[in-house]
């Protein structure tokens, strides 16, 4: 079982996101306000708390979105689990559908960071089912 440490958003993508005290997800679209919501395989995006906390260690000053991510989780290797893995968050579910990405150019998350984290440990995933996500809300592995 893992445990959300922060929720993040933002209206432009390729940029840092901002915490939110929650947010909503949708069924196939993602998370409202965010702009990767759609009808796509890459709705919500996580990354492990412990690869953040990994990468501050190293001396980078960053914070809950900082990589552009939606979702901070404690508790799982994000990025060792398969295609199809679901987590279930209350009412939420969500499969993951891609594990890392590919980063033609360096994005603005680079230029202001330094190095970004989300092409090599960040997962996306669709939302299965809608609901709301909080800091400290448990999140597990649903078989």
């Amino acid at each position: 079982m893992g445990v959300v440490k922060a929720v993040c958003t933002s209206s432009i993508k390729g940029i840092q996101k901002t915490e939110q005290d929650a947010i909503e997800l949708k069924s196939d679209w993602g998370i409202e306000g965010d702009a990767h919501g759609g009808p796509w395989h890459r709705q919500v995006s996580l990354l492990s708390y412990e690869q953040i906390e990994a990468f501050k260690a190293r001396g980078a000053d960053v914070g809950h979105g900082s990589f552009g991510e939606n979702i901070i989780v404690e508790g799982f290797d994000l990025k060792s689990l398969p295609i199809g893995t679901r987590f279930a968050c209350g009412d939420v579910v969500l499969e993951l559908t891609q594990v890392g990405k590919q980063c033609h150019a360096h994005c603005a998350i680079y230029h202001q960071v330094g190095d970004c984290i989300m092409p090599r440990e960040g997962v996306f995933c669709k939302v299965i089912e809608g609901g709301t996500i909080a800091p400290g809300d448990t999140i597990e592995i649903a078989r």
